[in-house]
């Protein structure tokens, strides 16, 4: 097939999606009635030329456009799964704190008592001000807490 065969399978293909639409533009109705007509004048064949030829800038531009939104939404997706991920990480040292502080099996994963009782005395400490001095004596067992089990994890590696 060659250009000039390309060309005018792409009009035909155009003037036909360009039937499809609702409500074309200016250009596209007269590029319709220009292609229908038989007998075209010079200037009427000149016109049609621009006017397929803008056509196929119009559909160039469209396509650019979708290549870029779905660029967008694809490091919109990135990002989400990025959030996403970093919260995950961020829940499972939390439960690792639980599995340290000996309240949850590290094997099932479980509570060690019964998960009403787990959350009631969570719910209780989170009632705490947070400048009673128990939080300063907790923060400095849990800092050695965390010393030891780094030192045993290093120690396994």
């Amino acid at each position: 097939m060659n250009q000039s065969e390309k060309q005018v399978k792409w009009t035909a293909d155009r003037v036909q999606y360009i039937r499809g639409l609702k409500s074309p533009n200016e250009q596209q109705r007269l590029m319709m009635l220009l292609t229908d007509k038989a007998d075209k004048t010079a200037q009427e064949m000149k016109t049609l030329s621009l006017l397929i030829q803008a056509e196929q800038a119009a559909e160039k531009a469209q396509e650019a456009r979708a290549k870029v939104m779905n660029l967008i939404q694809a490091e919109k997706r990135a990002e989400a799964k990025a959030a996403r991920k970093a919260r995950d990480h961020a829940l499972y040292q939390s439960a690792g704190l639980l599995i340290m502080a000996g309240l949850v099996d590290s094997q099932t994963g479980k509570p060690l008592d019964t998960p009403a009782a787990l959350l009631g005395a969570l719910a209780s400490l989170n009632d705490l001000s947070r400048d009673n001095p128990k939080w300063v004596e907790w923060a400095r067992k849990g800092g050695e807490m965390l010393k030891a089990g780094n030192k045993a994890s290093g120690e396994q590696a």
